[in-house]
């Protein structure tokens, strides 16, 4: 495969021996970018942050703590979060239906990082 050496990220200050662990296919920036896409969307960042606030809610409970979101989004997005397995859906198979979510425990590791991107940006000047 040739490989065309004015690509900007072929710049990037790093040994070739470690280019291919951070730059190819399988590399850093990779798995980066596939964290990025799974928290990616308007509603997504808020919900996990109410969750992590309190260990389970229901999504009326949620609705009513997100202004702005509408039920259409909060379910939308209640159900890429659990397909990407950073939230849990808790059915209590009752008469009248009881669902509660919350965290996954990869959502749990997830969340310092999210934090720390927080205080990155409070601190980043603009």
């Amino acid at each position: 495969m040739k490989v065309d050496r004015t690509i900007t990220h072929f710049k990037v200050p790093i040994s070739p021996d470690h280019r291919e662990a951070c730059l190819g296919p399988d590399g850093a920036a990779a798995h980066v970018i596939r964290v990025i896409k799974m928290i990616q969307g308007r509603w997504k960042l808020p919900i996990l942050f109410r969750l992590f606030a309190d260990p389970t809610m229901r999504s009326s409970q949620l609705s009513r703590d997100i202004p702005g979101i509408s039920q259409k989004m909060l379910t939308q997005h209640l159900r890429a979060l659990e397909k990407d397995h950073l939230i849990e859906r808790i059915d209590f198979n009752e008469k009248r239906p009881r669902v509660e979510y919350r965290l996954s425990e990869e959502a749990h590791k997830l969340m310092p990082i999210l934090i720390e991107a927080r205080i990155f940006f409070a601190d980043h000047p603009r």
